[in-house]
């Protein structure tokens, strides 16, 4: 399920998510953030999603599996207008559709594609990747001029002064954005002044949902909200101060826990007050005092550092503090639609409360709750499990507050024993083999911040934290035992201490304790504490193994869900009695609407001209590509040592003959014969190959054009280091198959599948919407329209010096909206806002320049259909709510003046769409059994949206199955 969010004053059409970016920025991420220019972005060509034959809404993925477009319905309207209608007209598409090169220095960058736009490999910017164009394949369906906008006549060329240097093709481009005669007047917007960018994020109002779609066959779903009445309480906060200052919030909840054991009665007024662990206090009603000092004596539970225990109790002293009162009568108003913002101060009591039984009972994690008892522990190898748990959220909707609950996992570090842990790490017997140095790296980088206990004394398991590893072996480890500096062997010092007599006297010890003095301790008295969540990345298999576990029928998970529900007994909760709130165990019921399926075009040479998606899947058999590309150069490498020349012969031949079946002009045969390299050396070999393929192909004028690379199943980094190579080194296109793909049997959907993606990426149309064609798409049809997409890759937790990765991608056609180009920027780590959509320097010799993003592909937007767009519509997605009004603030101000820096007064209409997808909305069908209202899979049909009751309660958001779902249930 597709969360889609309008944001700003700029209510717009509704709309299916751009899907390249995150593929865009995936594959620049890999392996290779170091490689990327900072504060540079490099040409990236538009790419089909993963299964490119299945999904429904082929305009705008090239076919591929797509969210379609919301035709209005209801959520749309016009877009908010910035200024008066801008008049132009622009010369025509240019007939050359192909692909031109361009050379120039610095890193270089593959180019997007338009109808007549070019494959850049110059400088990282698109400006200098338009050279001269080939022999291009005309337009095999062109739209039909139903709109009331004409396009305009053809610019007339200038000539530049023969003293002044030549402009650039990007400067050239401004120009014509500039010089644009009028044809025929467009159809006016309704005329209305520049808004001005808010200065601050509190003056800007997301709009008002603007009615309730109703275009659709109307259905019943259930979701996993569930309706919580609200309390009839008088809420009051306390600022909580503990001294000494402590870190842990499982110990503040300790301490807390303990004064309310000891004074509710006496000194609380009886009250169960709510504490979220850090600062705050919450109560329904006041108590007895406005500020009061007590002291707490708590056992000290070792924190693991190591240090030796003086005492067997701690004092505290707890200064609690009226602070304000939490107003619900507002909360109500915001419910209502009567007050705009949200009291968050309100909905932020009410959730502590509702967490604080499960904070003491389960294993918290951000908002979500783990536990081994939830559900049977799933080994994911390498000393990690899976353990299941449920997310839990209270959320404003139209019905009032809901308690939206979903089932979820995650990796745990496995409770056992250290020499076991490394074994699993490993993989092998430790106790039989010396560590080697990349072992010893290996298992330091697993254990460092792992708290474990020790098991050679008794009861006494006290817990420690992992700060490192020696670099010796147990046996020759001393230590100076007193003062006066006596040295004590670590394996006399267990025998003569604890009678213990270490066996394993080659493995090194852990370190544990402060750096400052570290203490020894043999990994055979160590067992892994446990609870301890896995943060860090995981590998390739423990990704699979854990989708394996989390995978569930719709069916399954909507069980699960009641079940959680149940046994949390909210009812029963003692915190939820006492600030009186009352939840639901029933799922809530709501109406949805399952939009039509968007008509698709082929090509008219095959047996089938176009296509309906039957429950949001097709194929492409009887079907031909509405405009294939041409590959007339290309090679292949084996990295894959379980196939040999001749299968990979074969593979090609099976490929590229499915390649012209399907409409493309492709060679069959490579440049250079398939050669075998070893993963190891892909830098190596794709260079020397890419060498001697251009030494074969240069004296004729010819470049390589597709690279066909078989990869082991399990490659580790080769994926990415490939990409990396092909994509920033040699600008080269690449495409990967697997080797247990080579040798399947029945491959004939697979191969289709990747010329599906082939084609896209040399510049071909796949399919595109008959109701693009017969300009029929509300709000994009009309008039000349430009779709963005964009999103921000973070490096995984624990990579703190890595950039974070920005792409954006941008229709190059109108009005098919099926071509895309894109670009990836390096920016500052884990910053969400997109920095490079727009920005300025100074040039010694012309002054303040100006570029970005959303310039570039606005030019090649303007090269590519010879058109301005007269509006924009811009999809951001990986935003959390948090975040809404930062990202908007800035990156809607980087639009427009994107715009203004090519003339002056282009303020086209903006439509700002951000796109959630990791939510925890679930829906489901309301009969499992009714094969009309849900797919194979069990899910609910793709074209399902819902904009009541679990939406907001004023705002203009909305829930889209935008395509079918495989297995899972539908988010």
């Amino acid at each position: 399920m597709v969360r889609k969010k309008r944001g700003g004053q700029l209510p717009g059409s509704g709309g299916g998510e751009t899907y390249e970016s995150q593929q865009v920025a995936d594959q620049a991420y890999q392996q290779h953030n170091q490689e990327a220019r900072a504060g540079g972005y490099q040409h990236q060509a538009g790419r089909p999603p993963q299964g490119a034959n299945r999904g429904g809404g082929g305009g705008g993925y090239g076919g591929g599996r797509g969210n379609g477009f919301v035709n209005g319905n209801g959520n749309g309207g016009m877009p908010y207008q910035y200024q008066q209608q801008q008049q132009y007209g622009g010369p025509p598409p240019s007939d050359n559709g192909g692909r031109g090169r361009g050379q120039g220095g610095g890193s270089r960058g593959r180019g997007g594609y338009g109808s007549s736009g070019g494959y850049g490999r110059g400088g990282g910017s698109s400006s200098g990747g338009y050279g001269p164009p080939k022999t291009s394949i005309p337009d095999l369906h062109q739209a039909t001029p139903a709109a009331p906008y004409v396009a305009g006549v053809n610019p007339q060329p200038t000539t530049p002064s023969v003293s002044s240097p030549s402009p650039s093709p990007s400067e050239l481009v401004v120009e014509s954005f500039q010089q644009v005669s009028i044809g025929q007047q467009v159809a006016p917007l309704p005329v209305q002044a520049i808004q001005p960018i808010p200065t601050s994020s509190k003056s800007v109002r997301f709009p008002l949902r603007p009615g309730r779609g109703t275009v659709g066959a109307k259905c019943i779903v259930k979701a996993n909200h569930f309706f919580a009445e609200l309390p009839d309480k008088d809420l009051h906060q306390y600022d909580v101060t503990i001294t000494p200052d402590i870190a842990s919030r499982r110990l503040n909840r300790a301490v807390i826990k303990r004064l309310v054991d000891l004074y509710r009665q006496s000194q609380l007024g009886n009250r169960l007050p709510a504490y979220d662990g850090r600062k705050s206090l919450y109560t329904a009603g006041p108590l007895p005092f406005s500020s009061k000092d007590f002291k707490i004596m708590l056992a000290d539970d070792d924190d693991g550092s190591g240090g030796q225990r003086k005492e067997k109790e701690r004092e505290f002293k707890v200064v609690v503090k009226f602070a304000a009162r939490a107003d619900l009568h507002h909360l109500e108003l915001f419910l209502m639609g009567r007050q705009a913002e949200a009291p968050q101060e309100a909905l932020q009591v009410l959730d502590i409360v509702l967490r604080e039984l499960p904070t003491a009972s389960y294993f918290p994690v951000a908002r979500s709750f783990y536990s081994p008892d939830l559900g049977r522990r799933q080994s994911l190898g390498e000393g990690l499990e899976s353990w299941r748990g449920f997310y839990q959220s209270i959320r404003p909707t139209q019905m009032g507050l809901s308690l939206n609950i979903d089932m979820s996992s995650t990796a745990f570090i496995e409770p056992l024993p250290i020499i076991e842990f490394v074994n699993q790490l490993l993989n092998r017997d430790i106790s039989f083999r010396q560590l080697s140095d990349a072992d010893r790296v290996k298992i330091k980088k697993a254990l460092r911040g792992i708290k474990v206990e020790v098991t050679h004394r008794g009861l006494m398991r006290r817990k420690y934290r992992i700060t490192g590893l020696t670099s010796q072996p147990t046996r020759e480890l001393t230590f100076p035992l007193d003062e006066r500096g006596t040295m004590k062997s670590v394996v006399d010092y267990f025998h003569e201490t604890y009678g213990f007599i270490i066996k394993h006297t080659q493995l090194p010890c852990l370190q544990v304790g402060n750096q400052q003095r570290s203490n020894y301790l043999p990994m055979e008295v160590c067992k892994i504490v446990e609870g301890q969540r896995y943060s860090r990345r995981l590998n390739e298999r423990q990704i699979t193994a854990l989708l394996k576990v989390t995978c569930q029928r719709p069916h399954e998970r909507e069980r699960d869900i009641i079940q959680t529900v149940r046994q949390n007994a909210y009812h029963e909760d003692p915190y939820a009695q006492e600030f009186g709130i009352k939840i639901s165990e029933n799922l809530t019921l709501l109406e949805a609407r399952i939009l039509p399926a968007p008509r698709l075009k082929y090509h008219d040479t095959g047996r089938e001209k176009d296509c309906l998606p039957r429950v949001g899947q097709w194929n492409m058999m009887n079907k031909k590509m509405v405009n294939g590309g041409t590959v007339n150069n290309w090679m292949c490498i084996n990295f894959s040592g379980g196939v040999q020349d001749a299968v990979a012969r074969r593979f090609c031949s099976e490929l590229v003959q499915m390649c012209n079946v399907s409409g493309m002009a492709f060679n069959p045969e490579p440049v250079l014969p398939p050669v075998t390299a070893h993963p190891g050396h892909v830098e190596r070999a794709l260079k020397s190959r890419f060498h001697e393929a251009l030494t074969k192909l240069k004296p004729h004028g010819q470049e390589l054009e597709l690279l066909i690379a078989i990869l082991p199943d399990n490659n580790g980094s080769l994926y990415g280091d490939l990409k990396r190579i092909c994509e920033t080194d040699l600008g080269l296109v690449s495409q990967c198959c697997l080797t247990k793909h080579v040798f399947k049997t029945n491959k004939q959907q697979y191969l289709a599948n990747v010329t599906l993606k082939i084609n896209v990426k040399v510049g071909g149309r796949n399919t595109v919407l008959v109701d693009a064609l017969s300009r029929r798409i509300p709000l994009v049809s009309d008039r000349p329209t430009i779709i963005f997409g964009a999103d921000v890759t973070h490096p995984h937790p624990g990579e703190d010096s890595s950039p974070s990765i920005a792409a954006v991608v941008a229709s190059q056609d109108w009005p098919e909206v099926t071509k895309y180009a894109g670009l990836v920027s390096a920016q500052t780590h884990r910053q969400e806002l997109i920095q490079d959509l727009f920005k300025t320097w100074q040039d010694p010799a012309k002054g303040t320049m100006s570029g970005g993003m959303i310039k570039e592909l606005l030019i090649s937007f303007r090269r590519s259909t010879g058109q301005k767009p007269q509006r924009i519509i811009f999809y951001r997605d990986g935003v959390s709510e948090g975040q809404f009004y930062q990202v908007l603030l800035y990156e809607l101000d980087a639009i427009r003046k994107a715009c203004a820096s090519l003339e002056p007064d282009y303020q086209p209409p903006v439509t700002f769409v951000v796109v959630q997808k990791r939510h925890h909305t679930r829906l489901f069908a309301n009969n499992h059994n009714d094969s009309r209202s849900v797919d194979r899979s069990g899910n609910i049909l793709p074209g399902t949206v819902v904009d009541s009751k679990i939406c907001h309660p004023t705002e203009f958001d909305f829930y889209l199955c935008s395509h079918a779902g495989i297995q899972v249930v539908i988010d």
